[in-house]
Protein backbone atom coordinates (compact mmCIF):
# COMPACT_ATOMS: atom_id res chain seq x y z
CA UNK A 1 0.00 0.00 0.00
CA UNK A 2 1.26 3.50 -0.74
CA UNK A 3 0.52 6.70 1.12
CA UNK A 4 -2.01 7.98 -1.41
CA UNK A 5 -4.01 4.76 -1.30
CA UNK A 6 -4.01 4.87 2.49
CA UNK A 7 -5.06 8.51 2.49
CA UNK A 8 -7.95 7.78 0.12
CA UNK A 9 -9.08 4.93 2.35
CA UNK A 10 -8.74 7.02 5.51
CA UNK A 11 -10.96 9.67 3.93
CA UNK A 12 -13.77 7.12 3.68
CA UNK A 13 -13.64 6.65 7.45
CA UNK A 14 -13.48 10.36 8.35
CA UNK A 15 -16.75 10.56 10.26
CA UNK A 16 -16.13 13.69 12.30
CA UNK A 17 -18.07 16.98 12.30
CA UNK A 18 -17.68 18.93 9.05
CA UNK A 19 -15.13 16.48 7.65
CA UNK A 20 -13.51 18.11 4.65
CA UNK A 21 -13.86 21.57 6.23
CA UNK A 22 -12.55 20.98 9.74
CA UNK A 23 -8.80 21.11 10.29
CA UNK A 24 -9.15 21.35 14.06
CA UNK A 25 -10.73 17.97 14.79
CA UNK A 26 -7.97 15.84 13.22
CA UNK A 27 -5.26 18.16 14.57
CA UNK A 28 -6.56 17.70 18.10
CA UNK A 29 -6.93 13.97 17.48
CA UNK A 30 -3.30 13.78 16.37
CA UNK A 31 -2.25 15.39 19.63
CA UNK A 32 -4.29 12.88 21.61
CA UNK A 33 -2.96 9.87 19.72
CA UNK A 34 0.61 11.13 20.01
CA UNK A 35 0.07 11.31 23.75
CA UNK A 36 -1.15 7.71 23.74
CA UNK A 37 2.03 6.58 21.93
CA UNK A 38 4.16 8.42 24.45
CA UNK A 39 2.20 6.98 27.36
CA UNK A 40 2.70 3.43 26.07
CA UNK A 41 6.44 4.04 25.69
CA UNK A 42 6.52 5.45 29.22
CA UNK A 43 4.95 2.22 30.47
CA UNK A 44 7.59 0.17 28.65
CA UNK A 45 10.25 2.14 30.52
CA UNK A 46 8.45 2.03 33.86
CA UNK A 47 7.06 -1.50 33.86
CA UNK A 48 9.45 -3.43 31.61
CA UNK A 49 12.85 -1.81 32.13
CA UNK A 50 12.76 -0.39 28.62
CA UNK A 51 12.37 -3.81 26.97
CA UNK A 52 9.87 -3.68 24.13
CA UNK A 53 8.05 -6.99 24.17
CA UNK A 54 6.18 -8.36 21.18
CA UNK A 55 2.94 -7.46 22.96
CA UNK A 56 4.03 -3.83 23.28
CA UNK A 57 5.23 -3.78 19.67
CA UNK A 58 1.71 -4.70 18.60
CA UNK A 59 0.15 -2.14 20.93
CA UNK A 60 2.46 0.56 19.59
CA UNK A 61 1.77 -0.57 16.02
CA UNK A 62 -1.94 0.03 16.60
CA UNK A 63 -1.33 3.43 18.20
CA UNK A 64 1.00 4.47 15.37
CA UNK A 65 -1.75 3.46 12.94
CA UNK A 66 -4.05 5.91 14.71
CA UNK A 67 -1.38 8.62 14.41
CA UNK A 68 -1.08 7.86 10.70
CA UNK A 69 -4.86 8.15 10.26
CA UNK A 70 -4.89 11.61 11.81
CA UNK A 71 -1.89 12.72 9.72
CA UNK A 72 -3.78 11.55 6.63
CA UNK A 73 -6.91 13.41 7.77
CA UNK A 74 -4.97 16.64 8.33
CA UNK A 75 -3.35 16.31 4.91
CA UNK A 76 -6.76 15.78 3.33
CA UNK A 77 -8.19 18.81 5.13
CA UNK A 78 -5.32 20.86 3.66
CA UNK A 79 -5.79 19.31 0.20
CA UNK A 80 -2.29 17.84 0.38
CA UNK A 81 -1.26 14.40 -0.81
CA UNK A 82 0.66 12.14 1.61
CA UNK A 83 2.89 10.88 -1.22
CA UNK A 84 3.98 14.44 -2.00
CA UNK A 85 4.50 15.18 1.71
CA UNK A 86 6.67 12.08 2.11
CA UNK A 87 8.68 12.92 -1.02
CA UNK A 88 9.25 16.53 0.05
CA UNK A 89 10.39 15.34 3.48
CA UNK A 90 12.73 12.78 1.93
CA UNK A 91 14.26 15.45 -0.30
CA UNK A 92 14.67 17.84 2.65
CA UNK A 93 16.39 15.18 4.77
CA UNK A 94 18.58 14.05 1.88
CA UNK A 95 19.72 17.63 1.34
CA UNK A 96 20.50 18.05 5.02
CA UNK A 97 22.44 14.78 5.02
CA UNK A 98 24.46 15.79 1.96
CA UNK A 99 25.25 19.20 3.47
CA UNK A 100 26.21 17.65 6.84
CA UNK A 101 23.43 19.43 8.76
CA UNK A 102 21.14 16.48 9.50
CA UNK A 103 21.79 17.02 13.22
CA UNK A 104 21.30 20.30 14.96
CA UNK A 105 18.31 22.56 15.07
CA UNK A 106 16.48 25.03 12.88
CA UNK A 107 13.86 24.48 10.22
CA UNK A 108 15.88 26.09 7.42
CA UNK A 109 19.22 24.34 7.90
Amino acid sequence: MNFSDYQAFAKTTALYPDAGKNLYYPALGLGGETGEVLNKIKKVMRDHGGEVTEEFREILKAELGDVLWYVAAIASELDLDLDSIALANKEKLQSRKERGVIGGSGDTR
